[in-house]
């Protein structure tokens, strides 16, 4: 008996002691937090506020149907962004029935940001209603007086209703498009490129979908996000207060097919991670790039190299966090989604790094640590 005990007290502690350690980065290992749990932050972004980092992201349940939110928002902390410290549900999915985030709806890329002048911490989340799939292609909001929560709900919405994007060509305007063009033919790409779908959804309000945040340097908040049936990539400004949008936003590389964006900024240039459009299954990043955030995009190529650079090394991105008190470090955070059991799903971070001009790429590491950024 005392054998057996011995070696179901190893074999537990085994599987405890399983996953990243602490002190190092292991990119798609299991990662525990304090409690010796797989972090359950999925497709999530990084608030650091008051000395802290704030780890919020999609928590997943087992089997397929963990991919509807059943829980909520989950929070994590960490001094060092090694060891996390698990915070509980920021946000909780609500019982009433009659509500947009009730659950069994979808909540994806939950994303917090600090309003210095409100005092408020404020959160995104791309959308999709009960039972409807994913045709809702809302945004919500909900706000909190302390960055764990609680956050309470305030709205869904699909964006900038009755308001033409800033980058609009005028004549596109009062432009007519033909009925029933078969979807994906020349003509009907054109017709999209042209602006067809933003005239469909004109009065109603944009499709909004994976999404991400950015607060620039003049305490300006965008909210960018793929729309337009994940063709086009909508940048969209933010109210004051970061609770509403102003109706004024452009579109990005209409057409182009880019969902995931992943947003930052370095030496006066803005930075976009994306991806293509392959549901769960990994696909080749992208990098783009403009001098001002409401600018003109650039599409640059896949920023990966080496083994599985055609699969972002098996990840879709979701997020860059610049690492505080270092100069040009950046980790750029990504998935890898595992949508038969949503809840294993793992995490892919690696440090960016910059070639001779400039620009960010991404290799491979099997495991590593903040002393990159040091060299």
């Amino acid at each position: 008996m005392k054998t057996t005990l011995f070696f179901l007290f190893a074999f537990l502690f085994g599987l405890a002691a399983a996953g990243q350690k602490s002190g190092l980065f292991q990119p798609g290992e299991r990662w525990p937090d304090n409690n010796g749990v797989h972090i359950n932050a999925h497709g999530g972004g990084i608030l650091f506020y008051d000395g802290k980092y704030y780890w919020f992201g999609e928590h997943k349940t087992e089997g397929k149907r963990g991919n509807q939110a059943w829980v909520g928002v989950h929070c994590y902390s960490s001094e060092n962004l090694y060891d996390w410290k698990d915070e509980g549900v920021a946000f909780a999915v609500s019982e009433n029935p009659e509500s947009p985030v009730t659950a069994g709806c979808i909540i994806e890329r939950p994303k917090v940001i600090y309003n210095a002048k409100t005092g408020k911490f404020v959160m995104w989340f791309h959308l999709e209603l009960k039972g409807q799939g994913y045709k809702a292609a809302q945004t919500g909001v909900a706000v909190a007086d302390k960055p764990t929560g609680p956050y309470n709900f305030i709205k869904a919405l699909n964006p900038n209703a009755g308001v033409w994007p800033v980058n609009y060509a005028g004549e596109l305007k009062s432009k007519k498009f033909p009925e029933n063009l078969k979807e994906w033919s020349d003509d009907w790409i054109q017709a999209v490129k042209e602006g067809m779908i933003v005239h469909r959804d004109f009065q109603k309000g944009q499709m909004a979908r994976d999404m991400t945040l950015y607060i620039d340097e003049d305490g300006k908040a965008y909210h960018i996000h793929a729309s337009e049936e994940n063709l086009t990539l909508h940048i969209s400004e933010l109210t004051d207060d970061y609770t509403d949008f102003t109706g004024k936003y452009i579109r990005v590389l209409p057409t182009g097919h880019n969902e995931a964006p992943a947003v930052f900024k370095r030496n006066g240039k803005y930075y976009m991670f994306t991806s293509g459009c392959t549901g769960w299954a990994p696909n080749a990043a992208r990098l783009l790039v403009s001098d001002s955030m409401m600018g003109n995009w650039e599409y640059i190529g896949n920023p990966c190299i080496g083994d599985d650079k055609d699969l972002t090394f098996h990840s879709q991105s979701t997020y860059v966090l610049p690492v505080q008190d270092k100069k040009d470090a950046y980790i750029f955070m990504a998935d890898r989604w595992n949508p038969e059991n949503a809840i294993d799903g793992r995490y892919i971070w690696l440090p960016i790094q910059f070639n001779e001009k400039g620009n960010p790429y991404l290799a491979w590491k099997n495991e590593w640590d903040l002393s990159v950024f040091d060299k």
